[in-house]
């Protein structure tokens, strides 16, 4: 049988930058989609709604009676809600709210002396825009990442935007919206893409829709390009491309397992990138032939075939574990899995993943849904430099300084020596005011 994923050797790993350049990744050029989505923002912040709904009648290929969900809408959605459904969805918000709010993290306070102390305190954004897909598969799981973080960090106004849906009458699908009921979120929006983005970033006046201070949420290639456009606007999450996994294994690992967890990331899309890094060419073997019989049977075979098939994925075969973390950090991956002999050892090498899973237990599919942890995370190799969707996202470090006269005549002298060093003669002055009295008298 021909082998399903491509083999990279890299027994003898290279220098990091060349490393680099050999893993897998998908063709995915966000910034040639900037001009498309500039495009669009430009006509959201020029025509408002009626360049919505000419989006979604063009892309969409429906025209909403209405882009602002009515919130009876909402509440027939929550209540027309498969029960097992609605069961999964509770368990996964109580999951994730535990998760979230553990990232919260306390005022802290810094003692720099008798008088003199500086307070960090953690202030939440006032507005928020989420932002959920609805592509090839409906996310309702995306719902609650979004607004259980923004909720946990303390944000007061939360609107959600998903595409409008042919088949549900112009509407998002029904179980996004009922998960915004479950949630508490009455704000719904019927828009996509990136001139969604544009939407929340600079607000519609015309349909109630005002400007948000972060966007976050996964997307299409447009999306990521229409982040880019309105950064300078608001705060954004990270880019989100294609997913990817990266499973790190050693022959104690159980291959049916393996390959059971790298064919349902390659379920999401044709681009989604399924890595196995492994020292034994054993493993490799047997992984590669139960990916073969999965991806046939599976119901999206023709969608999992080709991601696998894909540039993007590949096993890469390395000499050691120390070695196949190594190669996982030059990779950054979004999720990676840890199934070995020492799962602590190898996780104790890497540094860089936007997720990790440890032990044949602990499937990435548990993280999308029920782990607790956030499921919006960084791709294309962003978790060298960015963390994955938290409460953190909506909140703003802020530094309160209080010091009474006996701790700022203990600096007096250094503020003086440093403002006259700057040539801020004024600087020096408001420390000096506090000191002397209108006849220049010290006080």
């Amino acid at each position: 049988m021909e082998p399903v994923l491509r083999r990279i050797d890299l027994t003898t790993l290279p220098a990091e930058q060349e490393l680099r350049a050999l893993l897998p990744r998908p063709a995915v050029d966000v910034a040639a989609s900037l001009p498309a989505a500039t495009e669009l923002i430009d006509a959201v912040r020029e025509r408002g709604a009626e360049a919505l709904l000419e989006q979604a009648e063009r892309f969409d290929g429906v025209r909403p009676d209405a882009i602002r969900v009515g919130v009876e809408v909402l509440t027939d959605a929550l209540a027309s809600l498969d029960a097992s459904v609605r069961s999964a969805l509770e368990a996964a918000i109580e999951r994730v709210r535990v998760g979230s709010t553990a990232q919260v993290p306390p005022p802290m306070i810094a003692h720099l002396g008798e008088g003199a102390e500086i307070e960090l305190r953690w202030q939440p954004v006032d507005r928020v825009g989420l932002y959920v897909p609805g592509g090839k598969a409906v996310y309702p799981s995306s719902v609650i990442m979004n607004v259980v973080a923004a909720q946990a960090a303390g944000v007061a106004s939360i609107a959600v935007a998903s595409p409008a849906q042919a088949e549900h009458g112009g509407l998002p699908h029904p179980a996004i919206l009922a998960a915004c009921a479950l949630l508490g979120v009455d704000e719904v929006y019927a828009m996509g893409g990136a001139g969604a983005i544009g939407a929340l970033a600079h607000g519609v006046p015309a349909i109630g829709l005002a400007p948000v201070d972060v966007v976050t949420g996964p997307g299409n290639v447009f999306v990521a390009a229409a982040k880019r456009v309105v950064a300078g606007t608001v705060r954004v999450d990270a880019e989100a491309g294609p997913t990817e996994i990266l499973v790190i294994a050693d022959d104690s690992a159980d291959a049916e397992l393996v390959a059971a967890d790298l064919v349902s990331q390659a379920e999401h899309d044709e681009l989604a990138a399924a890595v196995l890094v492994t020292d034994s060419v054993e493993l490799a073997d047997r992984v590669d032939a139960s990916v073969a019989r999965r991806a046939a049977e599976t119901p999206a075979a023709a969608r999992v075939s080709a991601a696998l098939a894909g540039e993007q994925s590949a096993i890469v075969l390395v000499a050691d574990l120390p070695a196949a973390a190594a190669v996982s950090d030059a990779y950054a991956p979004e999720h990676l899995e840890i199934v070995t002999r020492d799962d602590d050892a190898v996780l104790a090498r890497v540094r860089h993943a936007g997720a990790i899973f440890l032990g044949p237990h602990t499937p990435v599919s548990l993280g999308d849904y029920a782990a607790g942890s956030n499921h919006v995370l960084p791709t294309g190799g962003q978790a060298r430099r960015v963390a994955g969707l938290g409460a953190a996202t909506f909140l703003r470090p802020q530094q309160v300084v209080r010091y009474d006269r006996a701790a700022l005549a203990e600096v007096r002298e250094h503020v003086m020596a440093l403002a006259a060093a700057e040539g801020l003669p004024a600087h020096g002055e408001a420390i000096e005011a506090r000191f002397t009295d209108a006849s220049g008298e010290v006080r």
